[in-house]
């Protein structure tokens, strides 16, 4: 699920549309949300009561209801077919003043994303402001035909340590009983990413980090191994370790601190999506960029492309001469490393 923003950037580029927004399972069973800006800011105030029982009036299905989504709705949707209520109605909803006015949507459409075996992965939404016409027939059809590829994309694989690059760490101290004491900056901005809207400064620590605070207090004597979990979600791999900061036997219970350790590592292909944005390539030689960058040879990228052998010869050194490069060492050198 880590591919979510890069796929989104990917999409926008063969689909218009101002900016989008997932809804998928995450690691703990629970329903995560990732959205770009300006949906993002809204994201937590979509997730109030209040507003699920509005959408649930006007809709004829909530996202939120993922199984329910999942088992009823195929291939793209507009929003006038999800619509259970006349628009008149719609606009006067809490769900629309809560969701669509601020960001400034207009239209959206959707999508829910499965394996090959039925099972969902991710419902996505496509938002159009009011500079841009409504979506249509046709842009649904051009997202039908991408389906299949996005299920692939966004199905979770095997992670692979060497694979991955640490992105950022942070650390939170704690009482023994879940009351949180300091928070480092960069474990603020970790927090949101790994837990999503269930975490705010002042809340509750989330229930993975109380698991490991009890499994910690658990401990016996001369026990070694450190209580640690890992979480994935769309935004990378974090890994969560809990240590004593004091002596259990030198310090009373309620003054007692434990650090938490919180670790987020990315895909390596991510990076190397987004440093491929930024070449502004047309759309075969950036596809063409991608798979020299993995280190495919040209007769499976001529294959993976649809195209002769002579055409990828063809596009590598047109590629090659665009960016100035003399080989694929260079070109890595150029998009930030290998990957």
């Amino acid at each position: 699920m880590q591919l979510i923003e890069p796929l989104l950037q990917e999409l926008r580029r063969v689909v218009g549309f101002d900016f989008g927004c997932m809804l998928y399972p995450g690691s703990d069973g629970e329903l995560m949300n990732y959205a770009q800006e300006p949906m993002q800011s809204v994201a937590r105030d979509y997730f109030d009561a209040r507003i699920l029982r509005s959408e649930r009036q006007v809709l004829v299905r909530s996202p939120r209801d993922f199984g329910e989504v999942v088992r009823h709705e195929h291939g793209p949707r507009l929003m006038r077919e999800q619509m259970a209520v006349p628009l008149t109605e719609l606009l006067r909803s809490d769900y629309y003043d809560a969701v669509m006015r601020p960001t400034g949507a207009k239209d959206y459409m959707s999508l829910v994303l499965r394996t090959a075996q039925g099972v969902g992965l991710a419902v996505i939404h496509l938002f159009r402001d009011a500079s841009a016409p409504d979506f249509t027939p046709q842009d649904a059809a051009l997202l039908a035909r991408l389906e299949a590829h996005l299920a692939r994309a966004l199905q979770q694989g095997e992670r692979d340590a060497q694979g991955s690059e640490v992105h950022s760490q942070g650390v939170l101290v704690a009482t023994p009983q879940g009351r949180l004491m300091w928070i480092s900056p960069e474990a603020e901005a970790l927090m949101p990413l790994a837990f999503g809207w269930h975490w705010r400064r002042g809340a509750q620590l989330p229930p993975a980090l109380q698991e490991l605070l009890r499994r910690l207090t658990a401990q016996q004597p001369g026990e070694m191994a450190l209580p640690a979990m890992e979480l994935f979600t769309a935004q990378g791999w974090f890994s969560l370790r809990a240590t004593h900061l004091t002596p259990a036997s030198q310090e009373r219970q309620d003054r007692q601190a434990v650090a938490l350790h919180i670790t987020r590592r990315v895909a390596r292909g991510v990076r190397l999506l987004s440093a491929l944005q930024t070449l502004g390539l047309p759309q075969r030689q950036h596809e063409l960029a991608w798979w020299l960058a993995r280190g495919l040879p040209e007769s499976q990228i001529a294959q993976r492309m649809g195209i002769s052998l002579n055409t990828a010869v063809y596009h590598r050194r047109q590629l090659y001469n665009r960016l100035g490069v003399m080989g694929r060492d260079e070109l890595l050198a150029q998009i930030g490393g290998k990957t």
